[in-house]
């Protein structure tokens, strides 16, 4: 395999590129960047300085991910997904007679997205927050708070609704009356899971799993 960077695309000194990795056209790649294996990057998206993300990930078409993100191993960033990190950013000093720097300083905020999480179309992502393991971010979702691993959130501000299964269906439906230890397996693929309210926990007997049965 080799890396594969579209013309048009702008990969600065310094960045690491891993092996099978595609850039497309009118990408932006900061300087210090570290993409690793099999990535795709869509294009016209923009990767910020000392951003690092992980192995077998896809970033669709004009996303933006700012200093102090990092992305783990298989996350889906879908098309038009906004990560900041900065609660209260101003433009200029308070006496407004220079601009304000753009280098990391004491105000800029890291944000984790941990393995095999989605973030939906259109998404924001807030500052200074965890989107957990296998976690899904439904489109147009606003998130100001970490997300828990397998929760699927939706909504301004976004909120936990249900639980999705590895593969991306639909686990279960939260409700009010969630408390006691319940056994969830994923229609789809089989996986088993145990719900503890809102707490979704993984049968590591399942945790590697063969391909999927049927996802229609």
């Amino acid at each position: 395999m080799s890396v594969r960077v579209h013309p048009t695309a702008c990969v600065e000194e310094g960045c690491v590129i891993g092996d099978g990795t595609s850039i497309w056209d009118h990408v932006h790649i900061r300087y210090g960047s570290h993409l690793g294996e099999q990535c795709i990057v869509g294009g016209k998206t923009y990767i910020a300085y000392e951003v690092h993300i992980g192995n077998r990930c896809k970033i669709n078409a004009s996303v933006y991910i700012c200093n102090g993100v990092t992305l783990e191993d298989g996350v889906m960033i879908s098309a038009g997904a906004i990560f900041t990190n900065d609660r209260f950013p101003r433009a200029a000093t308070a006496d407004l007679t220079e601009l304000r720097s753009s280098e990391p300083d004491e105000f800029t905020e890291q944000t984790i997205v941990r393995c095999g999480a989605t973030i939906g179309a259109g998404a924001i992502i807030g500052s200074d927050l965890t989107i957990g393991r296998w976690a899904m971010v439904g489109m147009g979702t606003i998130v100001t708070k970490s997300v828990p691993d397998f929760h699927l959130v939706l909504g301004t501000p976004a909120r936990s609704i249900g639980a999705v299964c590895r593969c991306g269906q639909v686990l279960c439906m939260f409700s009010e009356s969630d408390k006691a230890v319940e056994s969830r397996a994923c229609k789809a693929c089989g996986r088993s899971y145990l719900q503890e309210g809102q707490r979704i926990i993984e049968n590591a007997q399942s945790q590697e799993y063969p391909k999927l049965r049927n996802r229609n």
